[in-house]
């Protein structure tokens, strides 16, 4: 079995960010905002401001008490629309339970919202005209590419339609005329359909779920997902288990959470250069 190592794959999308970024006539400008002072929120905040500085991407600060109303969040989400050189917004969730969600998303500019969780922008994704994707989803997609791999004619099985990896997975592959099997706790007969599977990509977020007994040998896996066990993180992936069995595997943590930053910054580079169109 072959690591498939995330952390040198992010490593180089973002040199490539960075070079396209210096040649930008401009200083693009991210923002992820942050309501209350959730630990891991602030930790994956602080982690993405680092990562974009370090690309040449202003990093901008939007923080924000636990207590402002959803009335109050989306009138400094258009402030934040309007400022000079934005290129892409997101927030950090969760949010604190009486704001509204969705709402709150749909308060982002189409073109600035590089998370792609708004309606508008959501709904062009999955028509096939946004420049942005999830970032999730579009990091998939880039660890399959870097395996030296044909994926036309094999059997590829996506676990799990959630919004940020399976349904957008799903539908990346039809985009590139691949038809996955879309496998959810209630599809009949999803253990023979898993274990003619060439390729399985799992955001199901259920620790350690895939064992050896339930693939086929040669197969690969992409694990995009996560769950705590034992005060750490874990994947969808039994990694022990299937290490005689699959011939490449993401693993957590160190697979598809770093390519995700890449990609994110990615998307804030597409709208960067849309601005110098």
């Amino acid at each position: 079995m072959q690591i498939i190592n995330g952390r040198k794959i992010s490593e180089e999308i973002m040199q490539g960010i960075k070079k396209e970024v210096e040649a930008l006539p401009f200083v693009p400008v991210f923002c992820d905002v942050l309501v209350g002072e959730d630990p891991s929120s602030l930790q994956y905040v602080k982690m993405k401001s680092r990562l974009a500085e370090s690309v040449g991407i202003k990093f901008h600060n939007a923080n924000f008490p636990p207590s402002i109303t959803t009335e109050d969040l989306i009138k400094e989400i258009k402030v934040l629309n309007e400022m000079q050189d934005m290129c892409g917004i997101i927030v950090q969730l969760p949010l604190p339970a009486h704001l509204d969600r969705q709402i709150i998303l749909d308060a982002i500019d189409p073109t600035l919202d590089v998370d792609c969780l708004g309606t508008v922008s959501s709904e062009k994704f999955y028509e096939g005209e946004n420049v942005s994707g999830l970032p999730t989803a579009l990091a998939c997609m880039a660890m399959l590419e870097t395996l030296p791999v044909d994926l036309k004619d094999k059997n590829i099985v996506v676990m799990g339609q959630g919004a940020l990896v399976g349904r957008p997975v799903t539908a990346l592959l039809r985009f590139k005329n691949l038809f996955p099997y879309a496998v959810t706790s209630e599809t009949e007969g999803k253990e023979i359909i898993l274990k003619n599977a060439d390729v399985i990509i799992s955001g199901i977020g259920k620790g350690k779920y895939i064992k050896s007994d339930m693939i086929k040998e040669g197969v690969i896996i992409i694990d995009a997902g996560t769950s705590e066990e034992g005060g750490g993180i874990v994947g969808d992936v039994d990694l022990d288990s299937v290490s005689s069995f699959a011939s490449y595997v993401s693993p957590v943590p160190g697979g598809v959470g770093p390519v995700t930053v890449a990609m994110l910054l990615k998307n804030v580079l597409q709208v960067a250069k849309t601005k110098t169109d």
